[in-house]
């Protein structure tokens, strides 16, 4: 395969992306500041709410990208498994516990959640509440020993796909009754909202992309051959889901977060077609440079990215009102805090820049300096002769 088609993959999985997280401060504004009747029935909610349930294309892609990466041996997911549950974590005490400790968390925030005060307790339950780097995390401990036995068989990680799907509906809210343990179980299989994206069902969508990173290697990269497979799948999971959640919708979809077998299917049917569409748009309409640029730097620094627009959000929490705001209101501060976001982003990166460039310097200029040079060399040569001549005489 030649780099042009290289290039080409790479467009379309970073400009999904980018697109799909340029979009992620505006629902996570709408979801923290929005008042009920702004979320659940104006134009707004409704169209914000539709285009906020995606987060399967970011595992969909990711699972998608884990087959071309480089980085993708066992030791490797590891090191970045361990890194970003770190980071989650230290995501959720910025989140949190900063603005508590600065006293700008309102009253509204801990009522919500049935408490009078923020005890250490609840402190501790907040800093471990489960969000998607949790999930993704976990994933790569052990994305590393599946891609070693499923890359030379792709229907592996469908398998265990499949696998993850029915043992979901058993396993799901199982719990010993041990502090810790259970813990982890909920990170695994939890039911309740302190871990948002549990590992069952979750995994699933990024097995299902890694089965079309797969395909597409297998097929020297064909990238219409790939999008032909994912229209005609997606669709099959698109009307089989349907058909489950309609006919028994409590059981199916519950919430977003924790789904049954036809929830999954339904959302996964969604989520390839959206990444079919999206290919096909982008085909077809012209994007300026600058924008498909800044489309890359949104996928490229999707985790900081990330982590940033919710800092931002919950460090206002105390100057705006918290889940009060009307559709005007709302949409402005979806605004603001998109172009904060990418603002800060961007000054934060080239100062870092600045700065990695500065102490490059100066590390080659100390160096240089500790270095003798040929005539320094010379001249100290000269006196240890002139000095050895002497002590002889």
């Amino acid at each position: 395969m030649d780099a042009h088609k290289q290039t080409q993959r790479i467009e379309v999985i970073d400009l999904v992306r980018g697109i799909a997280v340029f979009f992620m401060p505006m629902a996570h504004t709408l979801l923290i500041y929005g008042s009920s009747y702004t979320q659940e029935k104006s134009w707004l909610g409704l169209i914000v709410h539709f285009f906020g349930k995606w987060a399967g294309i970011f595992l969909i892609l990711m699972g998608f990208s884990y087959t071309l990466s480089k980085n993708n041996s066992i030791m490797s997911s590891i090191k970045r498994g361990v890194y970003l549950l770190f980071l989650g974590y230290l995501m959720n005490f910025l989140k949190f516990i900063i603005p508590d400790i600065l006293g700008i968390l309102p009253k509204s925030f801990i009522n919500e959640n049935g408490w009078e005060f923020l005890s250490l307790n609840k402190m501790i339950y907040l800093i471990f509440i489960g969000d998607i780097l949790q999930l993704v995390g976990i994933s790569l401990l052990i994305l590393g020993f599946i891609h070693n036995y499923s890359k030379k068989n792709k229907y592996l990680v469908l398998y265990i796909a499949f696998t993850v799907l029915i043992l979901t509906e058993f396993l799901r809210g199982t719990k010993f009754k041990i502090c810790g343990i259970d813990y982890v179980l909920d990170l695994l299989w939890g039911e309740n909202l302190n871990i948002y994206f549990p590992f069952f069902p979750w995994f699933i969508f990024i097995l299902v992309g890694m089965f079309f990173g797969y395909y597409f290697i297998e097929n020297e990269k064909n990238k219409r051959k790939t999008f032909k497979l994912m229209v005609y799948v997606g669709i099959i999971l698109f009307f089989l889901g349907g058909v489950l959640f309609l006919y028994n919708y409590e059981f199916h979809m519950r919430n977003y977060f924790h789904t049954g077998i036809g929830g999954v299917m339904y959302l996964l049917g969604c989520n390839l077609l959206f990444f079919w569409v999206s290919n096909f748009l982008l085909k077809k309409i012209k994007l300026n440079k600058k924008i498909i640029e800044f489309f890359f730097y949104c996928s490229k620094n999707i985790t900081s990215i990330y982590v940033l627009q919710w800092c931002l959000i919950f460090w206002s929490i105390g100057f705006i009102s918290y889940k009060d705001n009307d559709v005007k209101s709302s949409l402005l501060l979806m605004i603001l805090f998109t172009i904060a976001t990418f603002i800060i982003h961007k000054l934060t990166s080239l100062l870092y820049e600045k700065r990695r460039r500065f102490a490059k310097k100066n590390k080659r200029i100390n160096l240089k300096d500790k270095i003798p040079t040929k005539k320094l060399i010379e001249k100290i040569g000269m006196k240890m002769m002139k000095y050895i001549v002497n002590r002889i005489n």
